[in-house]
């Protein structure tokens, strides 16, 4: 990494003393924690002196680090391992997690494929098939391509006359990303091999594909070093990538997004370009123009927008411009402003989450309250139809090419697993396709949907799943997750891992906090920049909630999150230590006075606002987890997890993050991290995934005191 590293002393050592043994009764004995190193680093924000003793955790490749890491996972693993139900829990996890899981179909010319999990792989198998009926065959096996089981296989674009398909292939968890191609008939690979790219799907024209990717980052800085100039190339079947012609870069703006996507005619060339992770600028080419220029769309990052599909010549997109709730129009490119748009798809009172379009039709994705419904349109805008779901839930797909006459969606719920339906455009009638079989009866849980009203009265919905005549006494084990931010939902959704919950008389809950995209745009921008704090707040009130109407109490209730999560996770604990029992912050932003200054944080920027403005520095400050641990006070038994291949939110949040709290928390509650190798910004295998789950478990139970029947 590119930081100097400041060192005054060097401190380490390591004591492990013994925990309680005996089932059901809390840890006894006291935590020795490694005691890390502080340099002397200060900096100034503005005035305000803010000191940064771990600034040397930030360079994962040194050799302090990695003893550090070493000196952690010695004290974190021999924890857990002592917990005496904790392999039970593991070959329960691993029991009900052992069934066979599909995508729905996708189709290329006369082929079919579609993702398969046995149950316990590592990675899901591609399969392809001739036709519905045909028998699958294997087209990709990501398993046998390491012994870890730890490189991820996906499909990224198939080519007009779907003789071929781009292959995205990651090692280790790693965001990074190379393309590889494949001939589908034959099943054989090309020769065509691109590296350094992120966040891209191949955008096929002609005879080759457009791709965005980045310069070759500095060796030794591949995982931590800030992601600037991503470009457009396109690349030629045969060449090698440094032939591959540079379609768009903007040398002045080095820090925005860019991605290009193609019209099913390949007629037109789209390139959409943002400064984060919401508000995007979109230009389009005419590519049967030779010698065409890129030509503005849409200027500006205050809106979301992006192409369904093109109609001749016009275009027909989906965008919150002037409508925080989400539209469809039609664009003229000739005349693209605003006051020329034709509404196709009005602003509804419920979100429209999504919209595509297959077999001529138009299909919409609304949210009510938080659970999903599905319309029928003509390209015109004329409601066909409404598609009836089995109950409330999440669900969607709908996708294919403009001949086709079938297409194939899925639905789920907390209790009602995955089942893909095949979908006849016609007639709107609906078929299962494929329906999963999981090893316990859902039956015997029940889901429901409460509203509760955060600090500031705002009306919150919460989803809350439990085990069929449970008595709420109070005292039931209580895992709550959360998001809260970057416009992202949360829906109800089939997780075969909290059966271990509620097989032992525990509580899910997952409240849909603002910040997300549930109710629309003015939810998200509730929840974030100088309105974040509004997110702990609602996330706080949901665990009072849950006390006040006796589904639980402070020393049975659990927080979790991951990412954004893990940031919300880091800031409610700090700021209501009183409230939890055990927290688990994963893969959290945990330094929010830094974490633009690697990888691709800075396009959160949009989110969060940045330390290099002095308004949004007092408000990062005001609620960033680092810096908001308070000494001598008693924090939740914590447990906090990261990877040494997140590339995404790098570990040093984390690492910082723990050494910070192991220093200054006072009381008998474990606060550990458990550092996962060969890992990225979630599990990069179906192993480590069941065994991190399995940990957490046997974490929370044991520090709440739980019996675990098994």
């Amino acid at each position: 990494m590119r930081k100097k590293l400041f060192i005054l002393i060097i401190l380490t050592s390591l004591v492990f003393l013994p925990v309680c043994q005996k089932q059901g009764e809390q840890p006894q004995g006291k935590l020795e924690y490694p005691v890390s190193k502080k340099v002397d680093q200060v900096d100034d924000f503005f005035g305000t002196q803010v000191a940064d003793p771990y600034r040397w955790m930030e360079d994962d490749q040194s050799a302090d680090v990695k003893e550090w890491i070493e000196q952690q996972n010695n004290l974190t693993f021999p924890y857990l391992e002592s917990i005496p139900f904790r392999e039970k829990i593991r070959k329960r996890l691993n029991d009900v997690y052992n069934y066979p899981r599909y995508s729905s179909p996708f189709r290329a010319g006369e082929y079919y494929f579609f993702y398969k999990n046995d149950g316990l792989q590592n990675q899901s198998v591609i399969y392809i098939q001739k036709g519905l009926d045909g028998e699958p065959e294997v087209f990709i096996d990501p398993n046998k391509l390491s012994e870890d089981g730890t490189i991820r296989i996906g499909l990224v674009g198939f080519s007009k006359d779907n003789r071929y398909v781009v292959c995205s292939q990651s090692e280790a968890g790693s965001d990074w990303r190379g393309l590889r191609v494949m001939e589908i008939a034959s099943k054989m690979e090309l020769s065509d091999r691109i590296q350094w790219v992120k966040f891209t799907d191949a955008a096929w024209h002609g005879e080759g594909f457009y791709y965005s990717g980045y310069d070759k980052p500095a060796e030794g800085q591949e995982l931590t070093a800030m992601n600037k100039f991503q470009k457009v190339f396109y690349h030629k079947l045969g060449d090698p990538q440094d032939k591959d012609a540079l379609i768009y870069e903007d040398p002045d703006h080095p820090m925005r997004y860019v991605g290009a996507s193609v019209t099913e005619d390949e007629k037109y060339l789209f390139l959409y370009i943002t400064e984060g992770t919401h508000g995007n600028e979109l230009y389009y080419k005419d590519l049967s123009v030779k010698g065409a220029n890129f030509q503005s769309l849409i200027k500006g990052f205050e809106s979301d927008s992006y192409v369904i599909d093109n109609i001749s010549d016009k275009f027909l997109i989906f965008t919150n411009a002037d409508a925080p709730k989400y539209k469809v129009v039609l664009m003229d490119p000739r005349n693209p402003e605003k006051d020329n748009w034709q509404t196709i798809i009005a602003e509804q009172s419920d979100v429209l989450s999504s919209a595509s379009t297959v077999g001529g039709q138009m299909f919409c994705n609304y949210l009510q309250d938080a659970t999903t419904r599905i319309y029928q349109h003509d390209l015109s805008g004329k409601l066909m139809r409404e598609i009836e779901l089995p109950t409330l839930g999440s669900g969607g797909g709908f996708s294919g090419k403009r001949e086709d006459e079938i297409t194939f969606y899925f639905f789920s719920s907390f209790t009602y697993p995955p089942t893909i339906y095949k979908y006849d455009i016609a007639s709107g009638k609906s078929e299962v396709f494929n329906k999963t079989e999981v090893k316990f009866d859902p039956e015997d849980y029940e889901a429901k949907q409460v509203f509760y009203s955060s600090k500031d009265g705002t009306r919150v919905p919460m989803f809350i799943v439990h085990k069929k005549g449970l008595k709420l006494d109070g005292q039931r084990p209580t895992y709550l997750y959360g998001y809260g931010g970057f416009n992202s939902s949360r829906l109800p959704f089939f997780d075969p891992s909290i059966i271990i919950l509620l097989e032992n008389r525990g509580i899910f809950a997952t409240a849909c906090i603002r910040g997300g995209g549930e109710y629309g745009e003015e939810w998200h921008r509730a929840g974030m920049l100088l309105n974040k704090q509004n997110v702990f707040d609602d996330f706080i009130a949901a665990g009072e909630y849950l006390i006040k109407e006796k589904y639980t109490s402070t020393d049975r209730l659990a927080i979790a999150g991951a990412s954004n999560g893990g940031l919300l996770v880091g800031a409610c604990m700090t700021q209501r230590p009183d409230l939890f029992k055990v927290a688990f912050p994963a893969v959290g932003v945990m330094d929010m006075l830094r974490y633009h200054k690697f990888t691709v944080g800075w396009g959160w920027a949009v989110e969060y606002g940045s330390s290099d403005d002095e308004t949004h520095f007092k408000n990062l400050y005001s609620y960033s987890p680092l810096h908001n641990i308070k000494d001598g006070v008693s924090s939740p038994a914590t447990l906090v997890t990261t990877a040494d291949h997140d590339d995404r939110v790098v570990p040093a949040h984390s690492f910082k993050f723990i050494a910070t709290l192991q220093e200054r928390h006072r009381g008998d509650n474990p606060v550990l991290i458990r550092i996962e190798t060969r890992s990225g910004h979630g599990a990069s295998s179906t192993t480590k995934r069941l065994e991190e789950t399995a940990d957490k478990w046997a974490f929370m139970f044991f520090n709440m005191g739980i019996k675990v029947d098994y």
